[in-house]
């Protein structure tokens, strides 16, 4: 994941319509050629590891057709016209939960109408305020305000921008639903051209769905005060050599809200990662892994504490190229109500001669054997003064969740 691209053609493959499989054939050849091209572009290259990308796209076709599968079973089972007319409902149904969440706002909220900015470490303003019809359970978001088209990657392409929203949606409204566009039949969605949130064709945007969409739900989540802000950062690490290359995200601190601390070391929001086994990650890969804890004092604190943000230290055993893609590294995770912000992030490098590099928030750099990656991810904000002067110290648990498919299978047999 390139850190300084500055237009498309240097992120590499780009697809706006393509015949993945066509009369049930799959266009492996094509798809081939179409992930080798941008070698022949300067600044960019193709893809290090051909094999599999092509099994990851066979694995998505499959998928689909799994769910074609089942649709026609449904079909079959019930008939074309009961299996739309529940589709129709479904969709109806979070409507009104929507619709309703935004009058309870919208009586609650002067003139009927929320506010908020949040920044991107460049200091790039995302402007959101949000007008709220109480008699018809409507509103307008505008973004207008929003900075301008960036000279970097964290442009965002405007369906970001509408998978963000709807995912803050469904989090606030207070029914279990299923997410589908239901949501956002209430809403009206007022975008500037031009600005970062929809930017020209050419345009970089590689940092766009990992960080630009976190802050779009920060900005959201503030201007209806949901919750304070989690950490807000995805964290990219990707590091590889000629032939093969390593991604991961890492965890940090979540938000604490109005009955709730903040979870410590944990993906939120728009992301759903899990981070590779030390195990797996020593063995196929020439690093090993330091160190790998919470980072204690990261979350903001209040009357609900934020969760703490977490340390990873990567130890390099051979020559390679370690990118970084972060933010949050200038404005930190905010608080809400009282409650004090969370840490921000910092990405530093250990020189294996002793010599400390701060590496800033997005950077791509040569490693040597012997040098350490110091990652510090930032905490959540908290929520609320703490009583009597003092914010109340949130419970030190640092107890492994259960969880995982064999968790949930066991769980389903235990429901029955």
């Amino acid at each position: 994941m390139p850190p300084h691209s500055k237009s498309l053609r240097e992120e590499g493959a780009t697809f706006k319509s393509f015949f993945l499989v066509r009369a049930g054939r799959f266009c492996e050849q094509e798809v081939t050629e179409a992930l080798l091209a941008p070698a022949s572009v300067p600044g960019s290259s193709g893809t290090r590891n051909l094999k599999e990308n092509i099994s990851d796209l066979k694995a998505q076709i499959a998928a689909n057709q799994k769910g074609i599968n089942l649709v026609r079973e449904l079909i079959d089972s019930y008939g074309l016209d009961v299996v739309q007319a529940y589709m129709t409902h479904i969709q109806q149904n979070a409507e009104l939960a929507v619709r309703d969440m935004l009058r309870d706002i919208g009586r609650a909220s002067p003139g009927h109408q929320v506010s908020a900015v949040e920044y991107l470490d460049d200091g790039s303003p995302i402007q959101l305020t949000v007008d709220i019809d109480v008699d018809t359970g409507s509103a307008v978001c505008d973004f207008s305000g929003t900075g301008p088209e960036m000279w970097g990657n964290c442009n965002a392409p405007r369906a970001i921008t509408m998978s963000a929203l709807i995912y803050c949606l469904r989090c606030m409204i207070g029914r279990d639903v299923p997410l589908n566009q239901g949501c956002l039949n209430p809403v009206k969605t007022v975008i500037p051209e031009g600005c970062l949130l929809d930017p020209s064709d050419d345009a970089a945007v590689v940092g766009g769905n990992v960080q630009t969409s976190q802050r779009i739900v920060d900005v959201v989540f503030k201007a209806f005060k949901t919750c304070a802000a989690s950490q807000g950062c995805m964290n990219n690490v990707t590091f590889g050599q000629e032939g093969w290359g390593y991604y991961e995200t890492v965890a940090g601190g979540a938000g604490a809200g109005p009955t709730w601390h903040g979870h410590s070391g944990v993906h939120t929001h728009m992301t759903n990662t899990r981070i590779t086994d030390p195990e797996v990650l020593e063995h196929r890969y020439p690093v090993i892994l330091r160190k790998f804890s919470l980072r204690p004092g990261s979350g903001g604190r209040g009357e609900y504490c934020g969760g703490d943000g977490v340390i990873r230290e990567l130890l390099f055993r051979a020559p390679m190229t370690l990118s970084i893609l972060t933010d949050r590294r200038v404005f930190a995770p905010y608080g809400l109500e009282g409650g004090l912000p969370g840490a921000k992030g910092l990405n530093l490098m250990l020189k294996a001669d002793g010599r400390v590099i701060y590496l800033g928030a997005k950077t791509a750099i040569a490693v040597e054997p012997g040098d350490v990656f110091q990652l510090f991810t930032p905490g959540g904000g908290g929520w609320g003064v703490g009583v009597g002067d003092k914010p109340v110290s949130r419970p030190n648990k640092s107890t492994v969740l259960e969880r995982g498919s064999v968790f949930e299978y066991r769980k389903a047999q235990e429901s029955v």
